[in-house]
C-alpha cells in the first residue's frame, strides 16, 4: 500500500524505522537520533560530574560505552522519547496507571510502540483501521479492531515492552486516505491471520498489501451508473413511491457509504 509510509528494516536501524512510520514520514535519520543521544549522554555525564569527578562511580562511568546508543544502530527508550518530543508526543508505559484507560480500550488510542530486546516497531491507527508496522515484515499488516487487545496480550506474553503514544499527531496523506478509503479486510494478509509466533521481530511471512489503485473520479461516475441503474429498474413503481425514494435521505445510504458500494463496484468491474 503506497500510501502508507512503511520502512524495510536496514540493520539494526528499527529505532529509526519505528518512529517514521509512526509519524508516517520520513521525520529521522540516524544522524538525529545519534544526535539525540549525545546530548542524552551528556546530561548523564553532567549529572555524575556534580559529585566527585575522581570517585571510583565517576571513572567506571566515563570508561563505559553509551547506554541511549551503540555501533549497530541500536536507540534506546530515552532517545525515543526525546525525539517524539520534538513533535510533543509522550510514549507512556501500557502498564502505567495513567493509561488504565489504553489497557481497557486499546482501540481508543493513536499508537503504540513496542521494543523486545533491541528491536523496536509501531502499531498506529490510521483513519478508523489498526496497522501493524514492524519494520521486519514485508509491509503492512491490518489488525483489526477486536483483535489489537489480543495482539498486545501476545507481545506482553513474549517479553515486549509496549508503550502508548500519546498528542497530536502531524498530518500524514495515509490517515486522510485511509478514512475515506479504508483497506478491504477481504483483500490483504492480517496480523491475526499470520499463527502465533515466539518471536514476531523475527516473523517475515506475510504479504505487502497491495489494494488496486483508485481513480477517485472513476469511482464517483460508477457510482451515479450503479444508482442510474437502481432508479431505472425501480420505475415500474408508483410516482409516489419513486418521489419518496428520491426525496428521503433518510432512506438513502449516505455520500461514504454510496462511494464505498461504487468502489466496491468499480474495483469488481476493473
Amino acid at each position: 500500500m503506497e500510501y502508507i509510509h512503511f520502512e524495510k528494516q536496514e540493520g539494526s536501524l528499527c529505532a529509526q524505522h519505528c518512529l517514521n512510520s509512526l509519524l508516517q514520514g520520513p521525520y529521522f535519520t540516524p544522524v538525529d537520533l545519534a544526535q539525540h543521544a549525545r546530548e542524552l549522554d551528556e546530561a548523564e555525564r553532567q549529572t555524575m560530574a556534580e559529585g566527585d569527578i575522581n570517585s571510583a562511580d565517576y571513572v567506571k562511568f566515563m570508561n563505559q560505552p553509551s547506554s541511549n546508543m551503540d555501533d549497530s544502530g541500536f536507540f534506546s527508550i530515552q532517545v525515543i522519547c526525546r525525539a517524539l518530543e520534538v513533535w510533543n508526543l509522550t510514549a507512556i508505559p501500557y502498564s502505567s496507571p495513567n493509561v488504565e484507560s489504553a489497557r481497557q480500550n486499546p482501540a481508543g488510542e493513536k499508537a503504540f510502540i513496542c521494543n523486545l530486546q533491541q528491536h523496536w516497531f509501531t502499531i498506529r491507527k490510521l483513519g478508523r483501521q489498526w496497522f501493524n508496522l514492524n519494520s521486519t515484515a514485508s509491509g503492512p499488516e491490518l489488525i483489526s479492531e477486536t483483535y489489537l487487545s489480543l495482539f498486545l496480550t501476545q507481545l506482553q506474553n513474549e517479553g515486549y515492552s509496549i508503550f502508548v503514544v500519546r498528542g497530536v499527531f502531524p498530518d500524514c496523506e495515509s490517515d486522510k486516505i485511509l478514512t475515506l478509503l479504508p483497506v478491504d479486510p477481504t483483500k490483504v494478509k492480517s496480523t491475526s491471520t499470520r499463527g502465533k509466533s515466539k518471536n514476531v521481530a523475527k516473523n517475515n511471512d506475510t504479504k505487502t498489501l497491495e489494494p488496486k489503485q483508485v481513480d477517485v473520479d472513476e469511482v464517483r461516475r460508477k457510482r451515479e451508473q450503479f444508482y442510474s441503474a437502481r432508479f431505472n429498474n425501480d420505475s415500474g413503481t408508483s410516482s409516489s413511491q419513486t418521489s419518496q425514494t428520491i426525496t428521503s435521505p433518510s432512506q438513502e445510504e449516505t455520500e461514504e457509504e454510496m462511494l464505498q458500494r461504487a468502489l466496491a463496484l468499480s474495483l469488481t468491474q476493473g
